[in-house]
């Protein structure tokens, strides 16, 4: 089981776009569910969405109609479209995986280096 491995990050202005990727092993993709978590300095991790091997989703209120996360179940890969982007979406964004009940949480069992989007105003 390979680590994660984010990118797709970057600096765009409000209301731009970014799509973030997450590439791992295959099993890790096929046996657990995935996320994306971020955190800006001074604030807590906070899950971002999650989505589960039955494709069920869960977003934070505050991306809800902006974002989308979804996975390549053939190229074994999680993203995250990110749209209309706000200057308080700035953060680190992590990609993990882990147990259906426990990730939403944050208690996942893999995790990845994380790709920093910043938007600017």
């Amino acid at each position: 089981q390979g680590q994660l491995v984010e990118s797709g990050g970057g600096s765009v202005q409000a209301g731009g776009s970014l799509r973030l990727s997450c590439t791992g092993s295959a099993y890790l993709y096929s046996t657990y569910s995935m996320g994306w978590f971020r955190q800006a300095p001074g604030k807590e991790r906070e899950g971002v969405a999650v989505i589960d091997t039955d494709q069920r989703t869960r977003y934070i209120d505050s991306v809800k109609g902006r974002f989308t996360i979804s996975k390549d179940n053939v190229k074994k890969i999680l993203y995250l479209q990110m749209n209309s982007l706000k200057s308080e979406d700035t953060a680190m964004y992590y990609c993990a995986a882990g147990d259906r009940f426990r990730l939403w949480s944050g208690d996942a069992r893999y995790w990845g280096q994380g790709t920093q989007v910043t938007v600017s105003s």
